[in-house]
């Protein structure tokens, strides 16, 4: 009994490290906003408020954040995490792939349609033959509405070439 009892003492003092982890790339993002902001300060002018106020803003936020994800931690206020499943991930990191390797051949509907279903196949869709070209007639009707109605420019493929 004792040692089961002393386990779960030792596992009680030690921090949350995954928490750790997002307190530190919390921290780090400040950092980045902060180094990114330095450069607006001088367009200020004589103004008290000036592009980098909610800039800064952000960062201080992140900060307190962090600090907070820290005490967090040490405190075990997280829910325990379920076990990680890499196979939707891989899924949808295939989808981010493909669309980045086809979205300038393929143009956006094609590109995007097939990010549309490995992403659907990542969470549970069964059926990515089907899931793919509903992802393109989808991605068609947003090129449609973008491209055309609002003219903002999006790469042009050979589906997006019949309407134009």
């Amino acid at each position: 009994m004792s040692l089961d009892n002393n386990k779960t003492t030792t596992e009680q003092r030690r921090p949350d490290w995954a928490a750790l982890v997002i307190a530190a790339v919390l921290v780090i993002m400040a950092g980045v906003i902060f180094f990114d902001v330095s450069r607006l300060r001088e367009m200020g002018g004589y103004s008290q408020v000036g592009p980098a106020t909610v800039p800064d803003w952000i960062a201080f936020a992140l900060i307190g954040l962090a600090i907070w994800t820290v005490f967090a931690a040490f405190r075990h206020d997280f829910p325990e995490r379920e076990k990680q499943e890499f196979k939707p991930v891989v899924w949808v990191v295939a989808g981010l792939v493909a669309q980045m390797a086809l979205i300038r051949i393929a143009g956006f509907s094609i590109a995007t349609g097939c990010l549309f279903g490995l992403a659907a196949a990542g969470f549970g869709a069964r059926r990515i033959w089907i899931s793919i070209p509903v992802g393109i007639v989808i991605c068609f009707a947003i090129y449609w509405l973008f491209a055309v109605m609002l003219q903002l420019s999006l790469p042009a493929g050979p589906l997006e070439r019949l309407i134009h």
